[in-house]
């Protein structure tokens, strides 16, 4: 009898199956879309992640890379794509809260658009000098550029991108009149400020630690909340002063924001996972970024924020487009 009530009960029992048997997502490969050719700072955090988040939902993760537009080329391949699950991408702070605000705007909306997976990298703008420089200090920096108004130069990689907005923030915070000099790529910047063509300039961490490592450059202070691992002895803007000195390049996952719910909780379960791993996190720190892997909802907030900080540093300065 007692057996006889136990079967019963259990066969009374709803049947739970895994989530992926219950939806069948995951049933073929995905694709992870990178708008920037391979081996820039979004593949490689791609690549870092994509088989970690294949080993969490059963298929292949495949990259396909879509570079043009400085990004937005492969973000808009994303917000386009059909809302059938199997497509999401990573794109960085210019494509994803600085370029809709620039004067050409964009084909997509980003916060209108794309369903937020969560942050991938933060990557510090340090504020750098040449070694040859007499600045030891911001504080020396500052008193300098205020003495001689229009003859220190900042180096940046063009109007609208990172460095450049960097520098606006701070040449508002200081109340200096600084010059923007501005070159085609973060590797040109670097040469520039090594060569005391610019005076000062801000970049991309991983771009600037060999050289700071080796002496050739010397780190003032840093747009982060917190002092960085890298660079110990480096002040933040908030420490010296200048909390408003907010800059920090960023890389971000994101979804149609069309795609079903339960392949977006999945793909978001998966990428959250595999940027909470112990190994991936090394690895990316390696590279000189700050993992992510929060949720969406504070990515998506994220998102927002940096959105309208960036837009209001391009309206008060009257930022256009190169």
């Amino acid at each position: 009898m007692r057996k006889r009530q136990v079967l019963a009960a259990l066969l009374g029992m709803p049947f739970v199956r895994p989530a992926r048997a219950q939806d069948g997502f995951p049933s073929r490969p995905l694709r992870f879309i990178v708008p920037f050719a391979a081996g820039g700072p979004s593949d490689i955090v791609a690549r870092i992640v994509a088989p970690h988040m294949a080993a969490t939902l059963g298929q292949p993760v495949i990259i396909e890379n879509r570079p043009g537009g400085g990004g937005m080329t492969g973000v808009d391949v994303v917000a386009k794509a059909a809302p059938d699950g199997y497509t999401f991408g990573i794109g960085s702070a210019g494509a994803l809260a600085i370029a809709p605000k620039l004067g050409r705007g964009t084909p997509y909306d980003p916060l209108r658009d794309l369903a937020p997976v969560t942050l991938g990298v933060l990557v510090p703008e340090p504020l750098v000098v040449p070694a040859s420089s007499p600045y030891r200090s911001l504080g020396e920096l500052i008193a300098d550029a205020k003495a001689r108004p229009g003859a220190l130069n900042f180096g940046t990689t063009g109007n609208g991108s990172m460095p450049h907005l960097a520098g606006e923030q701070f040449r508002a915070a200081a109340g200096l009149d600084i010059v923007q000099i501005a070159y085609n790529s973060g590797g040109q910047l670097a040469t520039a400020i090594l060569r005391n063509e610019v005076q000062l300039g801000f970049a991309d961490l991983p771009v600037l630690i060999p050289q700071i490592q080796a002496g050739a450059m010397r780190a003032l202070a840093v747009g982060t909340k917190e002092r960085l691992s890298w660079i110990p002895d480096v002040p933040t803007f908030a420490e010296l002063g200048l909390p408003t000195v907010d800059a920090s390049n960023w890389h971000g996952l994101f979804a149609p924001v069309r795609m079903p719910d339960g392949p977006l909780a999945a793909i978001r379960r998966a990428a959250i996972a595999a940027l909470q791993d112990e190994e991936v996190r090394r690895r990316l720190h390696d590279q000189g970024a700050i993992p992510g892997g929060g949720s969406a909802e504070e990515f998506g907030a994220f998102m927002r924020s940096e959105s309208e900080k960036w837009g209001e540093v391009i309206r008060r300065n009257n930022i256009q487009p190169d």
